[in-house]
């Protein structure tokens, strides 16, 4: 195992790795940014490194301060987590080329899922059904419109090198293509430093599914189920639940879906926890490839709730290059899991609310975990995604989770910011929710009596998924 490991995250993952590490005796060490010196996850590590200002770009994002960081404190491994530079291949091959372990698959997998276009023909190749769309770049808007025109309207427009619902817009005629495709063009270059589009079929009735893969130290690919991630707002999620409770989901369909995911990280060698992320036509019963998250997701605490696992352990354990705690073939799920990501944002618009927490009062219980990355006396800025905290209940039924989410939900008391627990309170007693039967634009539909208007390209600042 390894002996010591730099953490290169904030908030409720850093907190939550730096639990699994010292349960496993391995000495951690938390990076930060000025700003988030008085943070949980500061406290908690074995030692600490400022890593300069506020500015992701100067801390979090800040490869050459993190290796400085990993080497003046003797770690022998980085963990990423997610978002920052948890997808930067570059970054990868540098801490591999240092000398450290790279907690996370290999920079070429990084390399050919980074990229949405290679990541589609790849996954056709590999006998992975994909939404019809794009095998090039459309490299301007008449370009685009001849793909729309061989596709069919309405779709949806795509940054090549985007992630984390950014960079997105449906369209519904050439006219509406042709002002999109500018806009997400030009997000692209801002955000991404790549202005590369692409195109695919747009689904007005979708929902969104995808499969916890772990790419295991002899070389097996395994699929730890699936998590149903349709409660989105702007395109980004707020609730996530383990099993999906999709009836389109049939026994052979969730076989078929979970088998393509194995194909899809066997395709890239991959090593390593991920995420298959697919659509689900609601329609029809039929999935389509959407991307491969290369990291362990936000939403992993549901997987690991239904198969009572430790997925930052089975991480641990590949990069040191041990098996897993469990035997692939004897892998079962039990009961339903639900997880809601508080953020410090209204809850009717959703609107980013940053500010000090003057109290804060966690929900306990039976089946109750809480994820969180701050705590009472400490504050959200607003250089940060606005995610404070996960709450992840498990139950033996969908029926038994939902109670506990609620009882957990009306227990979590948080004074200062803004906070989406009001939402969460709605969203467990809504009637489309409570079917089981509902679709990616289920929070549009909570929010206005009209119909969901195309999303358009995200502004918001989140590396997260």
């Amino acid at each position: 195992m390894i002996g010591s490991l730099l953490v290169a995250n904030r908030g409720e993952i850093a907190r939550r790795i730096i639990r699994t590490a010292r349960r496993l005796g391995v000495r951690t060490i938390a990076v930060h940014s000025d700003v988030d010196a008085g943070l949980p996850f500061v406290a908690e590590a074995d030692d600490a490194v400022l890593l300069g200002p506020a500015n992701p770009a100067l801390s979090y994002r800040n490869a050459e301060a993190i290796l400085a960081a990993a080497k003046s404190t003797g770690a022998d491994a980085i963990h990423p987590g997610y978002g920052f530079l948890s997808e930067n291949a570059d970054f990868a091959r540098t801490v591999e080329a240092n000398g450290l372990i790279w907690v996370g698959p290999g920079a070429d997998a990084i390399t050919a899922m980074g990229d949405k276009i290679n990541a589609r023909n790849l996954m056709a190749s590999a006998g992975v059904p994909v939404a019809p769309g794009s095998t090039d770049p459309a490299h301007d808007a008449d370009a685009a419109a001849d793909e729309a025109g061989r596709i069919g309207y309405p779709v949806m427009v795509k940054a090549a090198a985007g992630g984390g619902g950014m960079g997105m817009a449906a369209a519904v005629d050439e006219a509406a293509l042709r002002s999109e495709y500018e806009k997400v063009r030009g997000f692209a270059e801002r955000t991404f430093g790549d202005g590369s589009v692409l195109l695919e079929r747009f689904f007005p009735s979708v929902r969104h599914v995808e499969v916890q893969i772990l790419g295991l130290a002899d070389g097996r690919v395994v699929a730890l189920g699936e998590r149903e991630c349709s409660v989105q707002r702007r395109n980004q999620k707020l609730v996530e639940e383990s099993p999906s409770p999709a009836s389109m989901l049939t026994a052979d369909r969730r076989a078929a879906l979970l088998a393509a995911a194995v194909r899809a990280g066997e395709a890239v060698g991959y090593r390593n926890a991920g995420t298959v992320e697919c659509l689900l036509d609601p329609a029809t019963g039929d999935f389509f490839f959407l991307e491969m998250n290369t990291r362990l997701q936000v939403e992993h605490p549901v997987t690991e709730a239904v198969f009572g696992l430790d997925l930052v352990e089975e991480q641990l354990r590949v990069a040191s290059g041990l098996a897993p705690t469990f035997g692939p073939k004897s892998l079962a799920s039990t009961g339903h899991a639900i997880e809601m990501r508080v953020n410090a944002e209204d809850p009717k618009r959703f609107l980013p609310g940053p500010g000090a927490i003057t109290s804060w009062v966690e929900p306990s219980g039976e089946g109750v975990r809480v994820d969180a990355g701050y705590g009472p006396g400490t504050t959200v800025t607003p250089n940060y995604d606005s995610l404070m905290a996960k709450v992840i209940v498990h139950g033996a039924t969908r029926a038994e989770a939902i109670e506990r989410a609620r009882a957990a939900v009306a227990a979590f008391e948080i004074a200062g910011p803004k906070v989406n627990l009001p939402f969460f309170a709605e969203l467990l007693d809504n009637a489309e929710f409570l079917s089981g039967d509902y679709d990616t634009a289920i929070v549009s539909r909570m929010r206005s009596p009209s119909p969901a208007s195309p999303p358009s390209p995200s502004p918001s600042p989140s590396p997260r998924s």
